[in-house]
């Protein structure tokens, strides 16, 4: 089995992704019970520093990040920093998923089944 690709991170994210995981929303704790384990075929980690950034749930073997998105990212000056951020995520080829804390408090099957949906379609793709 290949080794999962290593991010370089900014090592002063180390100590402030421990204490988000400490303290994470509603929607965080949820989705974290949905994903932990392998649930879904893959491992996640929870806040985990990418780059400049801390992204909420991360699985190294997909390359699959996933953003909980409370209502402070409805403020149109958040909204662009979020675009900015996700540009450079994929453009270290990390795919992004951004859901909102309403989606994963309210229909946690549904965000589950889209990340499923596209982990099954990768999985197929690498097999043609």
């Amino acid at each position: 089995m290949p080794r999962n690709r290593i991010i370089p991170y900014r090592r002063d994210l180390k100590q402030k992704a421990r204490l988000l995981r400490k303290d994470g929303t509603l929607g965080e704790v949820l989705f974290w019970g949905a994903v932990r384990n392998k649930q879904l075929g893959c491992e996640f980690h929870r806040q985990v520093p990418v780059g400049s950034f801390i992204v909420d749930f991360f699985c190294h073997e997909k390359m699959l990040a996933v953003e909980i998105d409370g209502s402070s990212h409805d403020d149109e000056a958040q909204m662009e920093r979020d675009a900015r951020r996700q540009q450079q995520l994929e453009q270290k080829g990390i795919h992004v998923f951004r859901f909102t804390e309403h989606d994963v408090r309210d229909n946690l099957d549904g965000v589950v089944s889209t990340l499923l949906d596209w982990i099954n379609d990768m999985a197929e793709d690498k097999v043609q």
